[in-house]
């Protein structure tokens, strides 16, 4: 609320009196504590050290001990619908994040939009005198906004955060990240071969950040959001992280589970009646099948570490060990930040938050993967190829996850993983430290609370209410429970009744101890929801969800069914959505340009991102280059001065095409998901002149699979073709975030590695006035005619 002018102005200043007020800056309270909110990625209940697990993470583990560990903590189990509870205290679909941000569906609980009603933390703290920062994963902003043409009204420094470093999707590559710093891209600040990780990028903004601020005004408290994307996929850290832990899963994720729980069990997390749930505990491809006989997800069945022959166990235990380096890791970097706090004297008065946004992930499913963008393409991972990538896991070369074994492990005690509604999707780590407020020293805490209940306590513990309106909107309540009563009560009941969960057809409701959830495959595409079978669960006592008691307890089911009706009804959660990744992902989005048969695009500025840029997925397109390639004879006294480089490219290492010219001769790379390079060369080399048009055109021949298209490509100077061959395209993106499209330079992560020279590989030798790519659908002979015209009316 804006302050009244209280001071008096006369003609003559030296007969006024001024009033500072209305003008000067917020200012928090004396005393009041920094926030260090950590967001750790697809980290299950079992993997942390503090909770048994077998990652070491003693920076972590140094926060437990001075403050509570939460046992009964719950998710959305999914990234952007966790992070939006996370950071506004209202529920998932109120958000209007029933899924990933990629994946909205343009209805109110699923739009992509986090709505200006739920303001978030940050827009709350700053205007209370906080000074507030971002690094790491943002994932609370639509495709259709994450580029520079859009507004950056829900980018983070358009939802309350004054700085921001990292990135916008739901992951990015560790070593060639898509970087945002405050509202527009950047580069890296250096290589792989340098050093370059992102982890290591981000805390070193991180600590930038509270340098400038407590230089400045050292009291000011400062609010740091913390998210490094850490551990989802692609597992990448530098390898002698990924050596510690060599042999230390070699008897594999079964025997891994038994352990973990022996430890949890040691450390009072879970009861002492715990029991492990079978490894495929809601089903297989041979004993299940939906309701219109549609096929069980393969990517959901775990096969057992005795089924494994040598080589696989070899590979899996790998796929473990990069994931746990990878952890560790971050760990690493978290250490820094809290010897920062400890150097300038802040550590006791800062309230450290750290919380995983949902279940490991089962997305590498049961093979594992060296890329996991073949998911979102519906493409199965091939062991032999795999095997073939063993020693290079957690390099530039792989986009690696782990077999959806140690999702279950790294889950223990819980069924499944990320995306489903049982537990080892929805409860997660939670730890809390603020010595300053909190007396209790290493404790656990068994009450049940929930995402959306963090910003009520974090208010609480600064004394803070919500506004009636943020920017001028009226606030939506919060839905959320301080959980404060908690930090020095331990015997004190759960303060919170009920939680509604709904994730990709899987749905669940918890309500004083009891839980209803359907065994409802995720991303199977069998719908007829009304059908589903429900579980009743009595998780006081039950909380791995293995003594179904729905026979037992009908009338109890009854009741919690309905009472997920009513929940789902007041959050907006309709309508179900269960498609496949590759559904979901090509869905028709707004744009903010209608989609068309010709784009061009002129050297220079920032990569394109995908969602924006021409789609080429499933159809005939051309790409056409309009350069000036003047004759050799000038150049004789230049040194490799024949034109080379990049036209055009989209995509990268793990699925991406680019269009170049190298040793004088065109040449055009399909990548199909990292698996094959599909090359065409020109058989002649480049004519020399003004306004040529170099060109690649795929004519499309038909699909197998479905949504793979097989068709020739050939390439042409002017109308004169030089090269043809056929090749297969992608069904789905070429990322879920990034794979941005260049023109005249490549991406940091190449397409392919035929490139010559380093990064960026900029055309020279020549000038490349513009790339036109037309997805029309005409033949290639009778757009260049056409272009021929147009030139010679310029």
């Amino acid at each position: 609320m804006s302050m009244s002018f209280r001071g008096v102005a006369n003609v003559d200043i030296r007969d006024s009196i001024p009033d500072w007020g209305p003008y000067e800056q917020p200012k928090a309270e004396p005393g009041s504590p920094n926030i260090l909110y950590i967001v750790l990625d697809d980290v299950g209940f079992g993997a942390l050290s503090c909770y048994g697990g077998p990652i070491e993470t003693p920076n972590i583990d140094r926060i437990a001990a001075n403050g509570l560990r939460y046992g009964q903590w719950h998710t959305t189990a999914l990234c952007s619908p966790t992070r939006s509870c996370l950071l506004t205290g209202r529920n998932h679909t109120t958000n209007g994040m029933g899924c990933i941000s990629e994946a909205s569906t343009g209805f109110p609980g699923s739009n992509g939009h986090v709505p200006p009603e739920c303001a978030t933390l940050a827009e709350i703290l700053v205007d209370h005198g906080y000074s507030t920062a971002m690094v790491g994963k943002w994932h609370l902003c639509a495709q259709d906004e994450m580029n520079l043409a859009s507004s950056k009204r829900n980018w983070p420094v358009g939802r309350g955060f004054e700085r921001f470093y990292g990135f916008l999707g739901g992951e990015t590559n560790q070593w060639y990240p898509d970087l945002v710093h405050d509202n527009h891209p950047v580069e890296q600040p250096s290589t792989p071969e340098e050093g370059y990780h992102f982890g290591v990028d981000i805390t070193d903004r991180a600590l930038e950040y509270l340098g400038d601020v407590k230089a400045i005004a050292p009291d000011r408290p400062v609010f740091l959001y913390y998210s490094p994307g850490c551990a989802h996929a692609p597992h990448q850290v530098p390898r002698e992280w990924s050596d510690r832990y060599r042999g230390r899963f070699d008897e594999g994720y079964e025997v891994m589970r038994e352990q973990i729980l022996a430890r949890q069990k040691e450390m009072g997390l879970v009861p002492q009646n715990t029991e492990l749930p079978p490894l495929n505990p809601i089903g297989t491809f041979e004993t299940r099948s939906g309701p219109d006989g549609q096929p069980f997800p393969p990517l959901d069945f775990t096969r057992p570490w005795d089924t494994l022959s040598a080589d696989e166990k070899r590979l899996f235990a790998r796929m473990a060990e990069v994931y746990s380096g990878f952890l560790s890791h971050c760990d690493d970097q978290i250490g820094r930040l809290l010897s920062y706090l400890e150097d300038i004297e802040q550590l006791d008065n800062t309230i450290i938050v750290v919380v995983a946004d949902n279940g490991a992930s089962g997305e590498g499913g049961p093979n594992g993967s060296v890329n996991e963008n073949k998911m979102f393409n519906g493409v199965p991972d091939d062991l032999e190829e795999n095997l073939s990538q063993l020693d290079e896991l957690g390099s530039t070369t792989t986009y690696n996850h782990y077999s959806n074994g140690w999702a279950m492990a790294f889950c223990t005690p819980f069924k499944l993983w990320k995306r489903y509604t049982f537990n080892g999707g929805t409860c997660d780590p939670c730890v809390i430290s603020w010595p300053a407020g909190i007396e209790a020293r290493g404790e656990t805490r068994d009450q049940y609370h929930h995402a959306v209940d963090l910003v009520p306590t974090l208010l609480d513990c600064l004394d803070i209410e919500l506004p009636e309106t943020v920017k001028g909107y009226t606030q939506h309540p919060l839905q959320g429970v301080s959980m404060r009563y908690s930090f020095d009560a331990a015997t004190i009941p759960t303060a919170k009744h009920t939680q509604f969960y709904s994730m990709l057809g899987s749905r669940g409701i918890w309500h004083d101890g009891w839980k209803a959830v359907t065994t409802h495959p995720t991303l199977s595409g069998w719908s007829h929801f009304a059908d589903d079978e429900w579980e009743l669960y009595h998780t006081d006592v039950d909380r791995a969800e293995l003594h179904n008691l729905a026979a037992e307890e009908p009338g109890k089911l009854a009741e919690l069914v309905g009472l997920w009706f009513h929940e789902a009804g007041a959050n907006q959660a309709f309508p179900l959505d269960d498609r496949a990744p590759v559904e979901i992902l090509t869905a028709p989005r707004p744009q903010q340009v209608a989609p068309r048969n010709r784009y061009v695009y002129r050297p220079g500025g920032a990569p394109l991102p995908e969602s924006v840029a021409v789609s080429v997925r499933n159809r005939s397109y051309s790409i056409g280059a309009l350069v000036d390639v003047p004759d050799r004879s000038m150049l004789a006294d230049l040194l490799d001065a024949g034109p080379s480089g990049v036209l055009f490219a989209q995509g990268g290492r793990f699925g991406g095409h680019t269009l170049y010219v190298k040793d004088g001769r065109l040449r055009y790379v399909y990548n199909f998901l990292g698996i094959e390079e599909q090359t065409i060369s020109a058989t002649e080399d480049l004519p020399t002149g003004e306004n040529l048009i170099l060109a690649a055109s795929f004519e499309k021949k038909g699909e197998d699979p479905p949504g793979t298209s097989r068709g020739v490509l050939s390439l042409y100077y002017g109308d004169h073709k030089v090269g043809e061959g056929m090749i297969r395209t992608q069904p789905g993106p070429f990322g879920l975030a990034g794979a941005g499209l260049t023109v005249g330079r490549g991406g940091a992560d190449a397409v392919t590695d035929d490139y010559s020279g380093d990064a960026p590989w900029t055309f020279t030798g020549g000038k490349l006035k513009r790339v036109v790519i037309d997805v029309s659908g005409e033949p290639y002979v009778d757009l260049e005619r056409e272009a021929v015209a147009m030139l010679s009316r310029e």
